[in-house]
């Protein structure tokens, strides 16, 4: 699997888009972050290494590099978008914390089989799939008793 600055400027390239060095910058701030930061998140961490960056450009960046197959746009309820990673990462669902907000990837092979097993069952092609479960992470948990 190639790099993800080449799928990224291969992208732009048959794309018609420009290569610049801001759009790089964002890319690397994101490819670095391994949480599910919102816009607002890329933003403040972008805003560190270069002031001048603001956040349209940002979310136009955010924008090329799920296009190029990078990252998607996650909505885990709530009024804003975050993204994750696609590039080299596993498939993976989600528990989400409705307290603090905090998102733990998971992975089971056996959901995973067993969502096979579903689909089967019903003669359903599955495309794609996403679970995530909502409720009290363990640090919040904690603080409540």
């Amino acid at each position: 699997m190639k790099p993800a600055k080449t799928v990224f400027n291969q992208y732009l390239r048959e794309n018609g888009k420009l290569y610049s060095k801001q759009r790089e910058q964002i890319l690397d701030i994101f490819l670095k972050t391994e949480q599910h930061p919102t816009i607002n998140d890329l933003h403040d961490l972008v805003k560190k290494r270069d002031p001048k960056i603001g956040l349209a450009t940002v979310y136009r960046t955010m924008e090329v590099i799920c296009n190029a197959g990078l990252a998607r746009k996650v909505d885990f309820g709530g009024s804003t978008k975050r993204y994750e990673h696609k590039h080299k990462h596993q498939h993976h669902d989600h528990l989400v914390c409705l307290k603090c907000g905090r998102i733990i990837e998971v992975m089971s092979p056996g959901i995973e089989k067993l969502q096979e097993r579903l689909a089967k069952k019903h003669k359903f092609s599955a495309v794609r799939h996403r679970m995530e479960i909502f409720g009290i992470c363990r640090s919040c948990n904690r603080k409540k008793t």
